[in-house]
């Protein structure tokens, strides 16, 4: 679990890389637009691309929060059948049955054999979704993160940084929706979810 010894202004954002027929991931696309935008001059912000496999993923989020131990991680993954961005509260441990680049899934369809079937963010995604205000794009509240590697990326974050983690999901880019806007919305969204964390802490 993650030690009480983070750094209180780091923070890891992570982004998906290639699957499917999408040569290129909104989500990996957004962060590197958020990287260059920042969090404020008193954020360390570590940005990552994950491999879309689940036992890559699992290794990426132990080091997340062993190694690096941040204040917070945020994950991005695309949701190419919205135009909305979803704001993830939870992750669920069974129902990992659909097969990654490699071919695989985990042991069981469970992230973790023995986890607990489910784990809330530390953070009220809800109370994010009704504080900001961006008109580029429709955001929402969400409790399905859909059973693949997003859901399990989130799930296994959530184990190891004992909820201090969020889900963001985007939508697949395209004539409206480009990552410099997806960029903007990530950086106003994080900016919300870190006051809020401020609060818990205070």
């Amino acid at each position: 679990m993650a030690s009480s010894s983070s750094s209180p202004s780091l923070i890891v954002v992570t982004g998906f890389g290639p699957f499917g027929s999408y040569f290129v991931n909104s989500s990996w696309e957004a962060v590197k637009e958020l990287a260059k935008l920042g969090l404020g001059d008193d954020v360390q912000l570590k940005i990552l691309e994950l491999p879309v496999k689940y036992s890559e993923v699992e290794k990426k989020m132990k080091w997340i929060w062993t190694e690096l131990q941040p204040q917070l991680s945020v994950h991005v993954g695309m949701m190419s059948s919205s135009k909305a961005i979803a704001l993830e509260q939870c992750g669920r441990n069974k129902g990992y049955m659909e097969k990654d680049l490699s071919g695989a899934h985990p042991q069981g369809g469970c992230c973790l054999l023995e986890g607990p079937e489910r784990i809330e963010s530390a953070v009220n995604m809800k109370s994010v979704c009704k504080n900001i205000s961006w008109p580029g794009v429709h955001v929402i509240h969400s409790r399905d993160a859909g059973r693949y590697l997003c859901e399990y990326a989130y799930y296994m974050s959530l184990y190891y940084g004992s909820g201090k983690a969020v889900f963001i999901h985007v939508p697949a880019l395209g004539r409206i929706i480009t990552a410099g806007l997806l960029g903007q919305s990530l950086q106003i969204i994080i900016q919300e979810v870190l006051r809020q964390l401020n609060q818990l802490c205070a």
